[in-house]
């Protein structure tokens, strides 16, 4: 199929926005803002962020990015919860609104994913909760979480609807994305693995779905459906768990931007080498009535290493290797995160 007539290439409306193509930068963690201070380097990310919006009308997610200093520090992840934060990301999404593309802002707790010696140590005079759904120690961690309160979930719910108006009114972003993926806090209540909980909010799926579901009504409440979407990740055997959960979405919330699911190769930050065959994000299309897959196509690797991405695959150009070695390199570095090349005649 031509690249003008895939689908690939064609204009979607996503919530109140209008995308060129079907091409998206996911939320991708790189580790580019202030240790402590969790500003972001404007110097590096506004550039990067703009190299990814130079073919207009794309759709960027941002990193993860912390909702509130309690809600699970790591070192160099940038935050929506200070005005010194909000200030350099109005920086950044004027620089991709400039480009004539848009951008999401992505919601982060971190729960038992927290780094345990930051909320200590970041500020001695004031140290911070180890905290998760239940006491299930993480495999590498010197100390079990503690759980959560009743009063202290009401208080992240309450959380992640400031940190949205705070992304959207304030620093510039169309709209958030919930991170409710890969293990961390949202994940860690929807896991039976991890929810042990015998209050409403564990035991059942229904039980352990309703964070989620109270986190996405108070997110929507503050900033709108059309300026929500949410990140999930359902590949740890818990299908009947995602049936409930996204069902109950699309009920609840048919406006909503969009639903991000993770594709079952994907465990976190690793690739799985085998997955069940049966494995399919296929029953999340059924459920939200997808006429075709695909209505959007988020690119990871690619996207880093090749910043004109929907350029390249709409002219068939070859792609720039990835280097992995430098996903992660922390702080002001700009190797492996704004010098890799442009195509020509961009």
């Amino acid at each position: 199929m031509s690249s003008t007539t895939s689908q690939l290439f064609q204009p979607i409306r996503v919530g109140d926005i209008q995308l060129r193509h079907r091409i998206v930068l996911p939320g991708l963690t790189r580790l580019k803002s202030g240790e402590k201070s969790h500003v972001p380097n404007v110097k590096l990310m506004k550039e990067y962020y703009s190299q990814r919006a130079s073919q207009y009308g794309t759709l960027l997610i941002s990193e993860a990015t912390l909702i509130a200093r309690k809600a699970g520090l790591s070192p160099h992840a940038p935050g929506f919860y200070t005005q010194e934060q909000l200030d350099a990301w109005k920086e950044i999404t004027d620089a991709v609104h400039a480009k004539r593309s848009f951008h999401f802002g992505q919601l982060w707790a971190l729960g038992r994913a927290a780094d345990i010696k930051s909320l200590r140590e970041e500020d001695p005079s004031d140290p911070l909760p180890y905290v998760s759904a239940s006491d299930v120690q993480l495999t590498g961690k010197e100390e079990a979480p503690r759980p959560l309160s009743i009063p202290e979930i009401e208080e992240y719910i309450a959380l992640f609807a400031q940190a949205a108006i705070n992304a959207t009114q304030k620093a510039g972003f169309d709209g958030v994305e919930i991170h409710g993926a890969n293990g961390y806090l949202i994940d860690q209540f929807l896991q039976d693995k991890t929810n042990r909980r015998t209050d409403r909010y564990g035991g059942s799926p229904e039980n352990r779905c309703r964070f989620a579901l109270e986190i996405v009504e108070a997110v929507v409440r503050a900033v709108g459906a059309a300026r929500t979407g949410i990140r999930l990740s359902p590949w740890n055997e818990f299908l009947a768990t995602y049936t409930y959960l996204v069902t109950q979405i699309k009920e609840r919330f048919p406006n909503l931007a969009y639903i991000h699911v993770v594709e079952p190769r994907v465990s976190g930050v690793f690739t799985r080498e085998t997955f069940p065959k049966e494995w399919s994000n296929d029953f999340i299309r059924e459920i939200c009535c997808y006429k075709t897959p695909g209505n959007l196509i988020a690119f990871g690797r690619h996207f880093i290493a090749n910043p004109d991405l929907p350029y390249r695959l709409k002219k068939n150009l070859p792609l720039n290797a990835y280097n992995r070695a430098t996903f992660f390199s922390p702080g002001d570095v700009s190797e492996g995160y704004i010098d890799y090349p442009f195509a020509t005649n961009v």
